[in-house]
């Protein structure tokens, strides 16, 4: 009996024992369940994470789709600013030259109306000197007969017929 005094045998017969009392207090359906539990969690935990990383794309693919929008609203606005601007400008251009024009028209009318106030000046200054002259002329020529002789013939033709 060789065998009860060998060690490895009680370190065998110990082993099996321990193995039929685990077997017996059903640790490995125990430690099964647990593993199915981690698995479970893990499969759970996957299947939200891919939810969130859909989720995420989603929400990715939305804000690029609203940035693009504005992007395009933002090219359209500077669009119509920069027609709106050379609008204005065109108007200003037109608007400027039509205020030089009418002050051009001002400023000939004020130099017509100079040249014509001058003319005026100048003729009623001839008409002057001319009256002078004549009434000199006239006053050195005339004697008393030939002037009473002129008034009857000036009285004659203002007379009615």
């Amino acid at each position: 009996m060789d065998l009860f005094g060998n060690p490895e045998f009680w370190v065998g017969v110990g082993i099996a024992i321990f193995l039929g009392i685990l077997v017996w207090q059903r640790v490995p359906a125990l430690v099964i369940k647990s593993l199915d539990d981690r698995a479970d969690l893990i499969t759970r935990e996957l299947a939200e994470a891919r939810r969130l990383r859909e989720e995420a794309e989603a929400l990715l693919a939305q804000y690029k789709a609203k940035r693009a929008k504005a992007e395009e609203e933002a090219s359209a606005i500077l669009t119509e600013a920069k027609a709106e601007a050379e609008r204005f400008a065109k108007e200003a251009r037109a608007t400027i030259a039509t205020q030089i024009k009418r002050r051009g028209k001002y400023a000939e009318e004020r130099i017509a109306q100079a040249e014509a106030q001058a003319m005026a000046e100048v003729r009623g200054a001839a008409a002057d000197a001319a009256t002078a002259a004549a009434a000199k002329l006239i006053a050195a020529h005339l004697d008393d007969s030939r002037s009473s002789d002129l008034i009857k013939r000036g009285i004659e033709e203002i007379r009615p017929s």
